[in-house]
């Protein structure tokens, strides 16, 4: 697995992008290989002029320490193709990002997730109806992710906090800063239930130019994207193309045939887009209406084999957490914070004393090879 430090330095040599990266990657084998190569190396595998250029003045300057070090202080995680943790979704996309800066936490059941975008000139009735649209898709234990833009996707977000639900920003800036600044708060907040995501490295500013690209996140990181109100011309509809082409289902509401605001929606749902008038409209398209009980069976799955062995070995008879690790031959430390986690997730419980049970007896079976 390539060291984390090259996929940063590659992210940021503009004019190297998923493509680019890939084929670094099938002529190496590795990034750090491709980093510390010869400039005639580099032109064998494919780089061109500009592209090689970029690559030599910023292995140059860029001290990648000082670089990895800035990025623990912003407290950011770091995803890549290689991370086992890449969301599966996005994967499936042509040209996903190589590398994900991510403020905040991505969890197995965001896979299970529904874009929601729109005009930054929301009506009154885009408002009310993202409310209750989303309030419904998040009760329903549905992620939503929007791009933290003014407007609908502000109003999505919210209303995804507001029902105690998951929500996601995709951001066409570094994670150092957020765009628009009213939006801080609500930023803030968004990491605590969900996350801030961005490809682009610290730095970089909220350009025009980044945010059409960054829709191509949005749509990846969801099973469909919901268009609650557009204009002829939104960045909304860039969205709903990019779900198309990729593969995922676009929904829309529709709206006054007069008003401007919703002439983007009733033109997605006369080319095909299937119209939404309730949130069920959208459970059942896909497929979505046990996703609470999907998540329950998920959260009650082992991750590991750590936590594979711990249910095998807990039962209702109580036991403390050194004989566990003794019956187990685990180190004390890995069994503690095992259970920890397994207990947030309702796999086990603590009944006193560092004393463990199983959550239930009976229901998922265990298995470890």
């Amino acid at each position: 697995m390539t060291d984390l430090r090259y996929w940063v330095g590659f992210n940021i040599v503009q004019g190297i992008g998923p493509a680019k990266t890939r084929a670094l990657l099938d002529h190496f084998g590795d990034l750090g290989a491709a980093w510390h190569a010869s400039a005639d190396a580099l032109r064998a595998a494919g780089l061109d002029r500009r592209a090689l250029a970029n690559l030599l003045e910023t292995r140059r300057t860029l001290d990648l320490e000082a670089e990895m070090a800035r990025l623990e202080r912003a407290g950011l995680r770091l995803i890549t193709w290689e991370s086992p943790d890449y969301p599966p979704l996005l994967a499936e996309i042509p040209d996903p990002p190589p590398l994900l800066y991510v403020k905040g936490e991505l969890r197995p059941e965001d896979r299970w997730a529904l874009a929601v975008v729109g005009t930054r000139r929301a009506t009154a009735y885009g408002r009310q109806v993202t409310e209750t649209l989303v309030g419904e898709l998040a009760r329903n234990r549905i992620t939503i992710v929007s791009g933290l833009a003014r407007g609908i996707d502000r109003h999505a977000h919210q209303a995804a906090l507001a029902a105690g639900g998951r929500t996601i920003a995709v951001l066409g800036h570094g994670l150092d800063q957020v765009y628009p600044p009213e939006h801080r708060r609500l930023a803030a907040q968004i990491v605590e239930a969900g996350a801030l995501i961005s490809e682009y490295p610290l730095g970089t500013r909220p350009e025009a130019g980044n945010f059409p690209p960054r829709n191509r996140i949005i749509s990846g990181l969801s099973l469909g994207v919901l268009v609650v109100e557009a204009g002829l011309r939104s960045g909304a509809l860039i969205t709903a193309d990019y779900a198309a082409e990729q593969g995922r289902d676009v929904f829309a509401v529709p709206g006054n045939i007069t008003a401007r605001s919703s002439r983007g929606t009733n033109r997605l749902i006369q080319d095909g887009a299937k119209m939404v008038l309730e949130a069920r409209d959208i459970l059942e398209e896909l497929n979505m209406t046990m996703v609470a009980q999907h998540v329950e069976v998920q959260m009650a799955l082992p991750e590991n084999e750590t936590e594979a062995r711990l249910l095998s070995h807990l039962s209702m008879e109580p036991l403390h957490v050194d004989e566990i690790a003794r019956d187990l031959a685990l180190p004390i430390a890995e069994v503690s914070s095992t259970l920890a986690l397994m207990e947030l997730k309702g796999m086990v419980r603590q009944v006193g004393g560092m004393h463990y049970v199983l959550a239930r007896e009976s229901g998922i079976p265990y298995m470890v090879d």
